[in-house]
């Protein structure tokens, strides 16, 4: 690659430093949520993100409609835009989505979530950080070539998708299977939405998820006679407690994960009576469990199932076990894929920082391209604001990931 190519890049993506607030701002203003959370999806939001694309130069720009009748536009946009390069082969696809989950609590926030806010260099907003950071750079980092001209080594394209945030059916999902034309699995795919906050993080694998829902019916009654029921949330914590024994049955330690072990933590708990003075007669509580790839879910479920047999035999009471999320994770990337080779080198131009490989115990829509043999990596620079209050992107991780896009984009 030719260092003063890229400096060239470098430099002009530097000029974009007080383009980042603007765009955060027309991204923020449209709060693309969807109908599981009480929105409209993304149509508003993909013409807006069209419209800046225009500015681009491309080869083709193709909006993908998964239908939906819940919409008011009754379709889910997906927008792929591809430039092509010096040689053809592969191709580097940036993928990003343009959906957001809802701001929660208002009261928590400093500033309107959905007003784009800077202050000391970082914006504040709902989406800002997730995914609308990692759609930027990428965007920037294609408008520094088409500003000074220079064209990249292989082609390039940006996956732009709906409905990551509720499952990627109408999004990446729809793609892969519609679609499958699209990406090859010669191609290196980076999905800007996991990382740390030094840009060293390159996820390769993930944990299967087992998502467990417990019901523990006993026989409700008034609390000064407890003899007269069987009080479903003294089984309920019981079992808990018991559970922790998933943690031994479990052990196996993996160093490419972080953390190295399988997880089962009890997590939502919903209400079971409503004043103080009655024995329930019903709890339900959940179980988040994040697995490494090495065990068999099923094995989990029998062990789940065996402890609540023993309550069951203890207090009396009937256990039923649902499962709302069940995802087998699929074979990792390998870790000399290269993607994350690219990125490693690129990193290490951009910042002097060594990167690495590693497995996560979240799930992102890596999975999906995983699935389908395609090598996919996440990876970008994150201070992990997502999801809460006060969310925000710092402008200096939108440029420096801009900037390793770039570099990418110049690796022969």
């Amino acid at each position: 690659m030719d260092e003063k190519t890229f400096s060239v890049i470098a430099d002009r993506i530097d000029s974009y430093r007080d383009t980042v607030l603007p765009l955060q701002q027309g991204l923020t203003a449209i709060p693309a949520l969807g109908p599981e959370s009480g929105g409209d999806g993304e149509a508003e939001k993909s013409v807006y993100i069209e419209s800046l694309l225009a500015e681009l130069q491309w080869d083709s720009l193709e909006i993908i409609k998964a239908p939906d009748s819940r919409v008011s536009s009754g379709f889910r946009p997906n927008i792929i835009a591809l430039r092509k390069g010096r040689r053809p082969g592969k191709t580097v696809w940036i993928m990003s989505h343009m959906d957001v989950v809802p701001a929660g609590d208002r009261s928590l926030w400093d500033t309107d979530p959905f007003t784009a806010v800077e202050k000391d260099g970082k914006i504040y907003g709902r989406g800002t950080e997730d995914n609308q950071q990692g759609l930027i750079s990428s965007f920037l980092a294609l408008k520094a070539f088409s500003d000074t001209g220079i064209t990249p080594e292989y082609s390039v394209g940006l996956a732009i998708v709906a409905d990551e945030e509720n499952g990627s059916h109408f999004g990446i999902k729809y793609l892969l299977e519609q679609r499958p034309d699209i990406f090859s699995e010669h191609d290196i795919i980076i999905i800007p939405d996991a990382g740390d906050s030094e840009g060293v993080a390159i996820e390769v694998a993930e944990k299967s998820i087992l998502w467990t829902k417990i019901t523990v019916k006993g026989k409700m009654t008034h609390g000064s006679t407890p003899e007269k029921g069987i009080n479903a949330h003294r089984a309920g914590a019981h079992l808990i407690v018991r559970l922790d024994s998933l943690y031994g049955l479990f052990d196996r330690r993996e160093a490419l994960y972080d953390p190295p072990v399988s997880t089962f933590e009890p997590t939502k708990k919903e209400l079971n009576v409503e004043n103080i003075n009655t024995i329930p007669g019903l709890d339900v509580f959940c179980l988040d469990c994040r697995i490494l790839p090495v065990y068999d879910l099923e094995e989990i479920k029998r062990a789940i199932r065996s402890c609540s047999d023993d309550i069951e035999k203890q207090f009396g009471v009937t256990v039923t076990i649902e499962y709302p999320q069940e995802e087998s994770a699929p074979p990792p990337t390998p870790a000399d894929t290269p993607a994350a080779e690219a990125i490693k080198k690129a990193v290490k131009s951009v910042t002097g920082r060594d990167a690495f490989t590693l497995g996560i115990g979240g799930g992102t829509v890596a999975a999906c391209f995983r699935k389908e043999g395609l090598p996919a990596v996440c990876w970008c620079t994150l201070d992990d604001t997502l999801h809460g209050p006060n969310e925000y992107s710092d402008i200096a991780n939108t440029l420096a990931d801009a900037k390793v896009f770039a570099h990418i984009f110049l690796q022969e």
